[in-house]
């Protein structure tokens, strides 16, 4: 039926399914005679079986999407990802998208690939809008695509980073539309950030008749984020939707789901991608749905929603013990931020040491963002750069309640944190320079937290 299982398989299973795939591929048939260059050789047992001895990947060399008449089993297998993919996406909250495909690119290159099928389409158009995120990959894939990134600097409501909808539309006449390949927007971002004004913008896209691709990145695991590529669908215009496996389905990385609501369009960017490609991105996140169900990853959207609260209100408990604040950011479904003030106006060099500190006691994950840093990226110079913004007001630190996290990474999280914002405290009382990480800090302590 092309849906994702409402109750998880068993791994016995889920291996039968894999070997009856892989034998219907010619480099497994007994009596293969193989002649040509590609016929799935692979001389490590290992690495067969890594594979599953599904060995020719996916597509033909004109279309990722195309059967291969030697490989019905990967060609199967692509098939069913594909299609239980958009169902799952279609659970989270797209309902209409009508195609997707996995992509063996992350979020960064795919949106290049999707930039690249804009081209064809508006050859004249060398600008891309892109309002600002401070994350490097998806500014590189407009670099990249051969465009010229036209910067919108967000504004500040409260304590918010918003969507300049004026300077967008301004932009759109200044330069021309027809000038204009796309509108690249954000819906997942590091707060104080928060998604873009998708149905605003889809508005204007439609309007001026504009494309609209959103970085969609770690999007899928909220309701929120995906309401807004809805909605904006609904009431104006997007082309595509672009997001990471790994970050939503806790696989490896090394994929990506291109996604949308015009099924010719979305084969067109399929057709897009030269050659065949790998097939384990797709083979693992076949893997992970099929164990999961439906019923289990609704319920890690549930648990990731649950603990996203969890962390909200805690961390807001640890701010207000260090006279910070838990910025108020309710438009960002995902990540939270706590201001640094006092630590910044103690000493410089204060919040890169808490960054390099929570590191040290093996806190992943965690940004220290400082005021004032510059960072030039492709001849682009950015103000203030990882903070979305020339000057924003605080440096602050960002945690994020993303799919699979667990009450304990939380808790630990927040003892870890609070005793570094301690030693900050103390030692600014003693009017001494911040000392160095020493082996002693770092160990036996460290494991005891």
């Amino acid at each position: 039926k092309g849906k994702c299982p409402e109750d998880g398989w068993d791994e016995s299973t889920i291996e039968l399914f894999l070997h009856e795939l892989a034998i219907m591929d010619s480099n497994n048939f007994l009596g293969n005679c193989g002649v040509g260059e590609r016929e799935g050789r692979v001389v490590s047992g290992l690495v067969a079986r890594r594979h599953y001895r599904l060995i020719h990947g996916i597509g033909r060399s004109g279309d990722i999407s195309a059967v291969q008449p030697k490989a019905a089993g990967s060609s199967l297998l692509n098939k069913l990802t594909n299609l239980i993919v958009l169902d799952i996406i279609k659970l989270a909250g797209v309902q209409t998208v009508t195609s997707c495909f996995v992509v063996p690119m992350a979020t960064g290159m795919s949106l290049t690939l999707c930039f690249l099928t804009l081209r064809h389409k508006r050859p004249k158009a060398k600008y891309i809008i892109w309002p600002r995120i401070d994350q490097k990959s998806c500014f590189k894939s407009m670099i990249t695509a051969g465009f010229e990134p036209v910067v919108i600097e967000n504004v500040l409501e409260g304590d918010e980073l918003r969507t300049d909808l004026k300077a967008v539309e301004a932009k759109i006449k200044a330069l021309g539309a027809e000038n204009i390949l796309c509108v690249h927007s954000t819906t997942s971002c590091f707060a104080p950030r928060v998604p873009d004004r998708l149905e605003e913008l889809a508005v204007i896209c439609a309007n001026y008749d504009i494309p609209h691709i959103v970085n969609n990145a770690y999007g899928v695991q909220s309701s929120k984020c995906m309401h807004l590529i809805q909605q904006g669908a609904r009431v104006g215009r997007i082309d595509a939707f672009v997001q990471s496996l790994d970050k939503n389905f806790m696989v490896p990385v090394g994929g990506a789901i291109i996604a949308g609501f015009d099924e010719s369009f979305i084969q067109e960017i399929s057709k897009m991608y030269p050659g065949r490609a790998s097939a384990s991105p797709s083979l693992d996140v076949l893997i992970t749905l099929l164990s999961l169900g439906t019923s289990g990853y609704k319920k890690l959207l549930k648990e990731r929603k649950e603990m996203f609260s969890y962390l909200s209100s805690e961390l807001k408990k640890l701010a207000d013990n260090h006279n910070e604040r838990l910025l108020d950011t309710p438009h960002n479904p995902i990540s939270l931020a706590m201001s640094l003030k006092n630590l910044d106006e103690t000493n410089d060099a204060a919040v890169t040491q808490l960054g390099s500190m929570l590191f040290t006691r093996q806190v992943s994950g965690a940004r220290v963002v400082p005021c004032g840093s510059v960072q030039t990226v492709n001849n682009y110079t950015f103000k203030g750069f990882m903070s979305h913004a020339n000057d924003y007001p605080c440096a602050y630190l960002n945690a994020a309640s993303a799919i699979g996290i667990k009450k304990q990474d939380v808790d630990v999280f927040l003892k870890r944190l609070d005793k570094c914002l301690k030693t900050f405290r103390k030692e600014a009382k003693q009017e001494k320079s911040i000392p160095e990480i020493s082996d002693a800090n770092t160990g036996t302590e460290q494991l005891q937290d």
